[in-house]
Order: C-alpha cells, then structure tokens, then sequence
C-alpha cells in the first residue's frame, strides 16, 4: 500500500490533513520519526502559525534535512500553507527575518490587501498541462486563510527538469504565489484538506505520482 508520512512538528491543522489524505485509500502516519518520513511514499509538510515559530519546530525535528533527503532523491513532498512558506529562502514577520529551507529563492512577507488575513475561497491562474490541478476548471475555487505569502517568483529553470509551473492569486494590491508544481516538491498556499472536493482532486492527483 501506497504510504504517506504527515511531518509532525509541532504545528496545527494534522488531523484534518491525515482525514484529507486517508480518504485515498493510502497508509498515513503522523510522525516526527527520521527515517519513517525520508522512506515513505509521498512526505505531506503541514504548517500553521507564524513563520519563525514553524521554522524553529520544524528544525528541532530536523524536518529541513528530512526534506532536503526526499528531493535529493526525486522523492514527493507536498507542503501546504506555512508549511509551503518555509521552503523559501526566508521570510519576514512584524520586521523579523527568518531562515527558510531554501529550496526556492525568495522571500515571504505580509500581504499588501486592505483586508489582511486573506480568508476565504478563491479561484487561482491554473498552469497549462499542470498535473497538480488536472481535472479542476479554471475557475475552481480553494480556501485560503493566511497574512502572509510569496509575491515574487524567481526560478525559472530546474537544470533537468522543466520549468516549475506557478499558480497565482489576485488578492489585494499583489497577486501571490498560490500553489507550486516543481518535480518531485509541490506546494500549495491553500489549505486542499479544507478545499472540498476541488482539494480532494488535487491530493488524488498528487497521490498518483507516489
């Protein structure tokens, strides 16, 4: 049976995650265990909070090597919200700045929005031929709540691999980057597990590449 290892570490939102993921018929762990996460099928990267709080949990658990191990490896990992925030270079809270894992250039800080936290659903630019969001229309609505993102996107070329395929949302004064589909690493600033049946579609399809 396919496995999906949840990295535990310290941050909200796993259950829903480990529901949201079961619903797919695969074995799902919740654990901070090493080798459990580097060795299962797919590694789920949840995160809720501030960004230096996920970093520092995430660390302690040596959740950025574990990371790092999986795409070394061409190993998927998903991570969702925070826990897609973190793989950046860093990122800037109430003038605070954070290492990230780096597996992106750039930088994340506060929205520039009238209303900020942005909460609620909202439709995304879906790439062409994006295997992340195969089977959704392009108007698909997904459920945000975050203050925080990326603005800016800075690789463009993956040596071997194709161009990441980058998805936006118009929110506010900038839109942000909403959801990565990058080789083995995707990542989604949505929350799937709260999505209904469009997130639902997007872990299926995720599921598949393990």
């Amino acid at each position: 049976m396919t496995s999906v290892a949840i990295l535990d570490y310290g941050s909200g939102n796993i259950r829903s995650a480990e529901r949201a993921v079961a619903r797919h018929g695969v074995d799902v762990t919740v654990t901070s265990d090493f080798d459990t996460c580097v060795n299962a099928d797919g590694l789920f990267v949840p995160g809720v909070g501030a960004y230096a709080a996920c970093m520092e949990g995430l660390r302690e658990v040596l959740g950025h090597r574990i990371i790092g191990r999986r795409l070394a490896g061409g190993r998927p990992v998903i991570g969702v919200c925070v826990g897609m925030q973190i793989l950046f270079e860093r990122g800037i809270e109430h003038g605070v700045e954070t290492e990230g894992c780096a597996e992106w250039p750039g930088t994340v800080a506060q929205l520039e929005a009238p209303v900020v936290p942005h909460m609620g659903w909202n439709s995304v630019s879906i790439p062409e031929d994006s295997t992340m969001f195969a089977g959704l229309d392009a108007d698909t609505r997904f459920y945000f709540v975050h203050s925080y993102a990326a603005q800016e996107w800075h690789l463009t070329e993956t040596g071997a691999l194709a161009t990441p395929k980058v998805a936006w949302c118009d929110y506010g004064a900038r839109p942000f980057v909403a959801a990565v589909e990058n080789g083995a690493l995707w990542a989604a600033q949505f929350h799937p597990e709260k999505s209904g049946d469009a997130g639902a579609q997007l872990l299926a399809n995720w599921i598949k590449t393990l």
